[in-house]
């Protein structure tokens, strides 16, 4: 049984924030009524304390952007994690493979130093991961904090994904899978590089680096537990799927004070994928995302399309699109299963945000439904996978319940509301409350169930919200 959401109960509260920063760098707490309701507060709760430093030029580095640097980056690395310490790199462009950042590491990447991805995909050996909501094996990410606890990566410095070769690689399957019928495997066949995956990990810290041209996923926070990025810069993601920051089946993860400019869905809550997704049963929730500027990309906060082990207990405050295809966005398929639940968006302000609020229950379906052709037998093992079909057919059906989003300034909007449920799953007991909206039309609601609007206020020229095949949906005030 789910728990009981709390969003629907909680009066207007004037948000509260620590100033100070907690002792032994820890990201400040938020006091949100909300948040404080959580048994424990989201973000690290501790970063590596030995100052001991481990320079990767004194194991062989070189930095000059051609010399393959991996094997001395690593032996730092190693060398650090026996007992604690600082790696370090003097100013330079190091050429580099997998890395994996071990436990009470931290990897300290300064101003005027730059590590590139080599292209060289036998530097990315496969390891056991999810990618898209399907567990399987997958080339490494460039950096790797995988089963280790109490580390922390910084800047200034940046980290470049070189994603141009996966990008291509990409649209070249792509093409000549579509015609196939196989658009929904390009994804997974396609094995581009991540940039950063954190997985099985805890009390991790990503904090004001900059991050830029990610193969795939730029940062994949992946059945972790207690992890802050702050302050990070994502940029020049120009490639297919090159999300900003993946929340994918973890918890207590604060996301705060980052500019995320991409091609895809830039802070994303993820938990599984249909079958696959239903058996791993592991949720997302407990995530705080605050103060975060977000531009071009899929949309500003998104929920899915992965929602099968369910995600709950999300609060974001305070943040900013601009130019961002969507805002609020939350997508399913008719088999993800699972749920979005007890959601709270507090403070928004978006301009040129094309689709502020979108809700579907029957996103990308040429992409979201598996079928293999018939004729084809030599396959991998996760297009059976994939294919394993989820039953009863309600079960992949996902539940949009218990969302509130308030305080929210729109300026130069396409269409305001694009929400679709199912005709057998409604979507749920969603409260709007003081919004200002204009743009060139006001939408559609389709398929919903006990929607609250106050204070809200359209600007559009005169066109209304259509409500179709709804039950007790208010409809906000037009204004011309």
């Amino acid at each position: 049984m789910r728990a009981t959401g709390v969003l629907g109960i909680i009066p207007i509260t004037t948000l509260l924030f620590l100033s100070a920063a907690i002792a032994g760098a820890q990201p400040r707490q938020s006091t949100h009524p909300v948040v404080l309701k959580w048994r424990e507060k989201p973000g690290a709760t501790s970063v590596p304390k030995s100052k001991k430093v481990f320079a990767v030029n004194k194991f062989g580095a070189k930095g000059d952007g051609t010399t393959d640097d991996t094997a001395p980056i690593q032996k730092a690395i190693d060398a650090a994690s026996k007992k604690g310490g600082i790696v370090n790199f003097a100013k330079g462009t190091y050429v580099t493979g997998a890395l994996f950042i071990k436990s009470n590491v931290h990897f300290r990447v300064d101003d005027g130093v730059t590590l590139l991805a080599t292209h060289d995909e036998s530097k990315y050996p496969k390891r056991p991961t999810r990618v898209a909501g399907i567990e399987m094996e997958w080339p490494s990410a460039m950096i790797n904090v995988d089963g280790a606890r109490n580390v922390k990566i910084s800047g200034p410095g940046t980290i470049d994904g070189n994603g141009q070769k996966w990008w291509d690689k990409y649209w070249a399957l792509r093409r000549e899978y579509e015609p196939k019928g196989l658009r929904w495997a390009s994804d997974y066949d396609a094995e581009r590089v991540r940039l950063m995956l954190i997985s099985n990990a805890k009390d991790v810290t990503v904090e004001n680096i900059s991050l830029r041209r990610s193969g795939f996923w730029t940062v994949q926070i992946l059945y972790s537990e207690h992890v802050t990025t702050d302050g990070v810069k994502i940029s020049e993601n120009g490639g297919p799927s090159t999300d900003g920051i993946d929340v994918d089946s973890s918890r207590y993860v604060l996301i705060q004070n980052c500019d995320i400019d991409n091609n895809d869905d830039d802070i994303c809550l993820k938990a599984g994928r249909d079958f696959d997704g239903l058996r791993v049963n592991r949720p997302t929730e407990y995530v705080l995302i605050r103060d975060n500027i977000i531009r071009r990309g899929g949309g500003v906060v998104s929920f899915g399309s992965e929602t099968a082990g369910g995600i709950r207990h999300v609060v974001a405050l305070n943040n900013t699109g601009i130019g961002t295809k969507e805002g609020i966005r939350l997508k399913s398929a008719r088999t993800r299963g699972g749920f979005v639940e007890d959601i709270l968006v507090d403070g928004l302000k978006f301009d040129g945000v094309l689709l502020p609020f979108t809700f579907t229950l029957n996103w990308n379906p040429s992409y979201s439904y598996a079928t293999i052709p018939a004729g084809i037998t030599n396959y991998p093992e996760y297009w059976k996978t994939m294919n394993t079909p989820v039953v009863p057919e309600e079960r992949g059906f996902c539940q949009f319940e218990n969302i509130t989003i308030r305080n929210v300034d729109v300026k130069n909007a396409n269409r305001i509301f694009t929400a679709e449920g199912l005709p057998a799953k409604m979507i749920r007991n969603v409260t709007f409350e003081n919004i200002t909206a204009q743009g060139k039309e006001a939408g559609e609601i389709r398929f919903a169930e006990n929607w609250t609007m106050r204070n809200v206020t359209l600007e559009t020229g005169g066109s209304r919200v259509k409500i179709a095949d709804s039950k007790n949906v208010a409809e906000p005030v037009h204004k011309r």
